[in-house]
């Protein structure tokens, strides 16, 4: 039956209502031929129908549709409830406006399925009615209960209609094993040569290169800006790219375009290999079997799941791999996802698989990726489920908010510890923190790691996890640190209390040398590995006080650990978030209503008590009255620059140098606690003192640290490109202002006039800027 007979002759039945009735053909009674109009009670016999009709209705508007949100049944957990939404719902790309048009239908006792809500109004410019084709929907039972298997028939998309360019690998694998993999023709591929099916296409190009001697990999797609439908595909050679040592760039590859008349035509050709290539024999053997996939932002087109092939550079999963993570999870997880994204318009989440295997999960709600805008600089990449025997491999991203607290960035479960698994799950958090590099990240020292961070975060400063260097050193040092005091000393003088680097070499190669330990291998490579731990190499780069000795807690504290069982996984997930972000609240609520206390008639104490937070004022003051116990002495002037050497009193040990400029007030000091921790130290204040600044220059006053951290201008929105790639973080955190402002302006009716009048001004001054 095609679209036209569909919309005609599909079993619609209506109960009666004060709205009409329908008859079979979709149209009432009283109204004739009119287009076809969702209703509350309209009836259909399965959920399916119910979005073909939608679908149509979209297409004779001016719209188009997506899947949305699915509730499920306590008892049984069949699927009870469905919305349909606009395609434009949401605001996960930019293409999306937030539109709350949408159906939901509900199955009652007697199987059939009744629209129950319906908004029709759309918050954007429709196309004009026949502009948009009906999409192609797949003719598919939707879930009616879940599946244990790992991959549910929510993320087993494989097989679409073959015209439609998917490629259907399980069929692909069966046929082989039927031996009915051979085609009419086998010989060279060339540009013109047409084909029935993408199937088809795949299937010669697999067995050409078996008969030469290489594999495979399903390459790029192109999808049609009308409707979304597969238009070109390209299948390459297995070494194609560079993103894992095997492969070697190697530019071999078929394209085939869709026709209009259906079939797919070689377009684009390249036969010549970089690399040396296999027997046909060896090749035939190991022709590669289904390609790896990746899922982002379960809530998509179809049944809300992006399917992308990681063949496109962005997931690189050897085959093969084992996963530590138990079936069941991923159900729960996806089920989680699914909810929490129709709440949550910035709600993002990743899926990774490997050979129908699901392997990575990675997740950050709105406020967690709005955060990341303003505490990202420094992200701590939590994996204390190594620690231990676990259950499921938990890991997180926080840093630290303008309290001090830690503040979560992202989820992550990890399928296996290898190099592949830690590059897919940085990417992730990266692709959902709209590309911005964090200036450190605080992590484990694996090598797997260490590549994975100098891959994915070029630039970013790595500072191994204490936890594990303590472990390492007591496997390697333990004897000798627990025998010899005068080694212990020596060792730790030389790592915590070097000043330069030559000092710092002299002392460790003298220390190698005395000890005979220059060919103990674990000290060779944390030599080589200095700048990731001794603090004389971390001192400059930017950490957010986030301690060196690892001290600072665990996001979730006890609630959620390594052990935690499935059933209790998401309550405890949501309890800890909860309790971490009422903290935060509360911090918010004293900084902007509890005055700190002055300690000195410094104009520049009364400045900062005004633009910190409680937590970080009291920092910051402490360091303005220690200054009080030093002296500065000038000891050299260039030009506008002075120098000063700033020491203790009565402690002629602690001399540290600052460099002022008179001209632009720039400052710095040799201990480089601003650098690390973004507050001026006792001994710039010093220098201010003596040079009579009575107000610290702006840039001295972080904005990440000031009680306004939250609702002022993104993060580096300059420097990770156009304001275009924080659109959706700006409008979430806009949103959430604008819910706390309907609340309290609410609240009365003079205060709903009041809240009315200054939001009528507001708007009137963002037209006058446009």
């Amino acid at each position: 039956m095609n679209r036209e007979e569909l919309a005609n002759a599909m079993t619609i039945r209506a109960k009666q209502t004060e709205l009409g009735f329908f008859e079979s053909n979709g149209h009432r009674e009283d109204e004739g031929e009119s287009k076809v109009e969702p209703y509350v009670g309209l009836e259909f016999d399965s959920a399916e129908d119910a979005q073909e009709f939608y679908n149509i209705y979209a297409a004779q508007s001016g719209f188009k549709i997506r899947i949305g949100q699915l509730y499920r049944s306590r008892t049984d957990g069949s699927v009870v409830s469905r919305r349909f939404v606009c395609s434009k719902e949401g605001f996960q790309t930019n293409a999306r406006t937030g539109c709350p048009a949408f159906i939901r239908v509900q199955k009652n006792d007697s199987g059939k399925w009744i629209i129950a809500n319906v908004k029709k109004e759309h918050n954007h410019e429709l196309e004009l009615p026949g502009q948009i084709r009906p999409a192609r929907i797949q003719r598919k039972t939707f879930p009616a209960q879940r599946s244990a298997a790992p991959m549910s028939s929510r993320t087993g998309i494989r097989s679409f209609e073959e015209d439609g360019g998917v490629i259907d690998l399980k069929r692909l694998k069966r046929e082989e094993e039927e031996g009915e993999t051979k085609l009419g023709f086998v010989g060279e591929p060339q540009k013109g040569l047409e084909f029935n099916c993408a199937n088809e296409a795949y299937k010669f190009y697999n067995a050409y290169a078996a008969s030469v001697g290489f594999k495979i990999r399903i390459g790029q797609l192109f999808r049609s800006k009308n409707d979304g439908s597969i238009t070109s595909r390209r299948f390459v050679c297995s070494r194609e790219g560079r993103q894992h040592p095997t492969r070697v760039g190697c530019s071999a590859f078929m394209r085939i375009q869709r026709q209009e008349s259906g079939q797919w035509v070689v377009d684009r050709l390249h036969k010549d290999h970089n690399h040396e290539l296999d027997s046909p024999t060896d090749a035939s053997r190991r022709i590669s079997g289904t390609p790896k996939v990746f899922r982002e932002e379960v809530m998509s087109e179809i049944e809300n799941l992006d399917l992308i092939e990681t063949n496109g550079g962005f997931s690189l999963v050897k085959k093969g791999r084992g996963s530590n993570i138990g079936s069941d999870w991923y159900n729960v997880l996806l089920d989680y996802f699914q909810a929490q994204q129709a709440e949550d318009t910035g709600f993002f989440s990743a899926v990774e698989a490997d050979d129908g295997k699901i392997m990575n999960v990675f997740w950050a709600d709105g406020q967690s990726r709005f955060s990341c805008s303003q505490f990202g600089d420094a992200i701590v990449f939590d994996t204390t489920y190594r620690r231990c025997s676990y259950t499921v491999p938990f890991a997180s991203f926080f840093g630290v908010n303008h309290h001090r607290q830690p503040v979560l960035l992202g989820c992550a479960l990890i399928a296996d510890e290898s190099e592949e698994s830690f590059t897919w799950v940085f990417q992730s958090w990266l692709k959902a923190m709209s590309g911005q590099y964090p200036l450190s990240i605080t992590a484990d020292q694996d090598k797997a790691i260490q590549h994975s961070i100098a891959q994915v975060f070029p630039g970013t400063h790595h500072r191994f996890s204490t936890w594990q260097m303590l472990a390492k050193q007591h496997e390697n040092l333990g004897a000798l640190l627990s025998i010899d005091p005068e080694f212990k000393y020596e060792y730790e003088t030389c790592i915590s209390l070097s000043r330069t680097p030559n000092e710092f070499d002299s002392k460790w190669n003298m220390l190698v040398t005395k000890y005979n330990l220059k060919e103990n291998g674990w000290l060779k490579e944390m030599y080589r590995m200095r700048k990731s731990w001794v603090p004389l190499y971390l001192k400059g780069t930017f950490f957010a006080n986030i301690p060196v000795d690892g001290s600072m807690k665990n996001y979730f504290g006890t609630l959620l650990t390594a052990q935690t069982p499935l059933n209790e996984f998401i309550i405890r997930y949501e309890k800890g978030l909860e309790q971490r972000r009422e903290e935060e609240k509360k911090e918010d609520f004293n900084s902007f209503n509890i005055p700190a206390v002055l300690h000195t008639k410094d104009p520049i104490e009364e400045q900062c008590r005004r633009l910190y937070t409680l937590a970080m004022f009291k920092v910051f003051q402490k360091e303005l009255l220690e200054c009080y116990g030093y002296v500065g002495m000038k000891v050299n002037v260039e030009g506008a620059i002075s120098r000063f050497m700033v020491q203790k009193c009565g402690n002629g040990d602690e001399k540290k140098t600052v460099a002022f400029n008179a001209s632009n007030l720039n400052i710095s000091c040799s201990c480089k606690m601003f650098e690390s921790e973004g507050v001026l130290c006792r001994h710039a204040l010093k220098v201010f003192q003596i040079m009579n600044v009575k107000e610290l220059p702006s840039r001295y006053v972080l904005h990440r640290w000031t009680k306004n951290a939250k609702y002022g201008i993104l993060r580096d929105v300059d420097s990770g490109g156009g304001s275009q790639d924080f659109k959706a973080l700006m409008q979430w955190s806009l949103r959430k202002e604008a819910c706390d402002y309907i609340d309290a302006g609410a609240v009365s009716l003079e205060r709903y006039k009041l809240a009315f009048e200054i939001m009528q001004e507001g708007r009137r001054n963002l037209c006058w800027q446009s």
